[in-house]
């Protein structure tokens, strides 16, 4: 974290000899003097900083808020100060609050503030620790693609403190998505941010506008909205987080030397596999020390790690090859001596796949094709609907209705009794690709195709997806669509196989699935096809493309390889945001890459086994 530091010391004496009149009288008390130092530690700092601090506003006041007691610009603290012996507490106001002129909304000049208690006690040397954090409340606020999708350019979106008042307002248009706005709301009696948005419908050019309140709003915190346009119901929606950790941003601005020892981690920074922790060393007093993080769970000896200097006093350190779901002590070691208090994490759990190597499954009810799962079999992982095909199940008719593209294998297997076999066909009217998703099949759209509910509840935060995988292709013999950027020759360019794998925070209000099942995909309407690379609500995605000779993982160039025989490949998941946790997953397997095209090979057949996930 980025420091400013000032240091405040507080000298008493039993005797001071330049005292005022009225000090002298209070020397049966005790009298102090408050000196005042300025450190900046940092070699390189912004130009910012130093008129920050030397314009920051330093209130004393007597502790039981009987009156003030001292006020100055830290600038022009006097030095010496003399105080008497009591209970104080200060104040530190600095950055746009403490202009001339402060304005009530900014892009970007904030405003901070902290407090603290202290004593001065005579005859003793007091140091004084004042942390400013951010004080304004902070908008954050982004335009969903459906906003992009359904309106003109010159949409905006309003948000202030006063509709009646521009200058307590700010204004959010295409350019300013993700920007930060900074309101002075310290003093206001119940302040509330008010909004409004408006734009033109690109369907017809209709004028099109909404406006709320967002209540209790409160300083240092952050308030973080994103926009959306629901098209089947015609109306705008946000979802609003609030950030109550907003004071340890990058810029938090600290009144107060570095204290050594360990500081607290993110939760997200505490994964199944590894963790990330953090501590203060003070730069001074340790110059050119042998930082060390020790860590060790119940069950384990004491393992020690070198930590990383990331800058002004701040270190940290990577612990990696940590057991899921298990409680860990950690503690700072500064030239071989323990500092601060240890601290201790709980590393996430790493739930399996269930069903991962399709050992239980059991035909539809009266139907000669599978549903990958067997309420019957005993098995907790095997009991329960997890996996689907495009075939269908008792809830939806699939392309079994006209041919069974997905099926077992007894005798082509990796794992256990059997392997799963995605085959595919020209399924009477349509050519069909074999598929296995974690999902359910939503149902077909007439003779033209099919929808498809992708997803299961998953809270975990995986690192890779490990399974075997069996191909062999030929050419593409059956052109209906191709893909925009995509250069396909009938007969002559070969099919392909795809496994994507991602994990994200999909709702099914926004994507058009279930509550189980939220990302809708209609094979008839390409607007519904999820780009995983773009998506905003994927938080991570890998996938694995199978050629007749050779694999690409997650984009990067093409492995010459054997893909005919069982091949084991792991598909590392690339985090857009580590910031985030997953409500689902999404596993999804075709044996023709372009299948929802409709296009592809008649005899391509896909055998995938032994899926599981990777914690590390």
């Amino acid at each position: 974290m980025k420091k400013i530091v000032f240091i405040c010391a507080a000298m008493f004496a039993l005797v001071v000899a330049s005292c005022s009149k009225t000090d002298v009288m209070e020397q049966e008390k005790g009298i102090g003097m408050l000196s005042v130092d300025m450190n900046l530690p940092l070699q390189t700092r912004s130009t910012g900083e130093d008129d920050l601090k030397a314009t920051a506003q330093v209130n004393i006041y007597k502790e039981d808020f009987s009156g003030l007691v001292r006020s100055y610009t830290y600038g022009q603290i006097p030095s010496p100060l003399y105080l008497a012996a009591d209970k104080y507490r200060v104040d530190v106001i600095a950055g746009e609050a403490v202009s001339a002129t402060p304005a009530p909304a900014s892009w970007e000049n904030r405003s901070y503030k902290g407090s603290k208690v202290f004593d001065i006690v005579a005859g003793q040397l007091t140091t004084v620790e004042v942390v400013a954090g951010v004080n304004n409340a902070v908008t954050n606020i982004t335009f969903d693609q459906t906003i992009i999708d359904n309106f003109e350019a010159g949409y905006t979106f309003t948000i202030g403190l006063d509709p009646q008042n521009p200058a307590s307002q700010l204004v959010y248009d295409a350019s300013k998505s993700g920007a930060e706005g900074y309101f002075i709301v310290e003093g206001l009696d119940e302040p509330s941010l008010m909004w409004s948005f408006a734009g033109e419908l690109l369907k017809d050019g209709s004028a099109f506008s909404r406006n709320g309140v967002i209540n209790d709003i409160e300083p240092g915190k952050m308030y973080k909205l994103n926009l959306q346009y629901i098209v089947k119901d015609g109306d705008i929606n946000f979802t609003l987080t609030v950030d109550r950790s907003f004071d340890v941003i990058d810029d938090t601005i600290i009144f107060e030397p570095i204290s050594t020892g360990l500081s607290a981690s993110s939760p997200y920074e505490i994964w199944a596999g590894h963790a990330t922790v953090h501590a203060d060393v003070d730069p001074e007093e340790f110059a050119g020390a042998q930082v060390q993080f020790a860590y060790a769970s119940a069950r384990s000896d004491w393992n020690i790690v070198a930590g990383e200097d990331v800058g002004d006093g701040s270190w940290k350190a990577v612990l990696t090859g940590l057991t899921p779901g298990t409680e860990y002590s950690y503690k700072l070691i500064v030239n071989g001596q323990e500092h601060g208090t240890p601290l201790t994490f709980t590393t996430e759990s790493a739930p399996k796949i269930p069903n991962g190597s399709f050992e239980y499954v059991s035909f539809v009810t009266g139907k000669d094709f599978y549903k990958f799962y067997d309420p019957d079999c005993g098995v907790e992982e095997g009991s329960f609907k997890f996996w689907a095909s495009g075939n269908g199940d008792e809830e939806a008719a699939g392309s079994a209705s006209y041919k069974v593209i997905t099926t077992i294998d007894t005798n082509d297997k990796v794992d256990g009794n059997q392997s799963v076999l995605a085959q595919s066909q020209w399924a009477v009217i349509k050519f069909a690709a074999g598929n296995i998703f974690t999902g359910s099949f939503a149902g077909l759209v007439g003779t033209e195709g099919g929808k498809v509910n992708f997803g299961r509840p998953w809270t975990s935060r995986p690192t890779a997806l490990k399974l075997y995988c069996k191909f062999t292709t030929g050419a593409i013999n059956r052109v209906s669509k191709i893909p925009a950027g995509e250069d396909i020759v009938e007969n002559k360019t070969m099919d392909e196989a795809e496994i994507r794998f991602a994990v994200g925070n999909w709702s099914s209000r926004t994507y058009g699935g279930s509550a189980q099942s939220p990302v809708q995909v209609n094979t008839t309407d390409e607007s519904t096809f999820i780009n995983y690379d773009t998506d905003p609500s994927t938080i991570a995605y890998g996938n694995l493309i199978l050629h007749h000779d050779g694999y690409e993982l997650n984009g990067a160039e093409k492995v010459t390889a054997a893909t005919d025989k069982w091949v084991e490949y792991i598909i590392p998941l690339d985090y857009k945001t580590l910031t985030a946790f997953p409500t689902h997953i999404i596993i999804s397997a075709a044996s023709s890459r372009f299948g929802d095209y409709f296009t592809g090979c008649d005899y391509s057949k896909l055998w995938i086994d032994a899926v599981e996930l990777i914690y590390e």
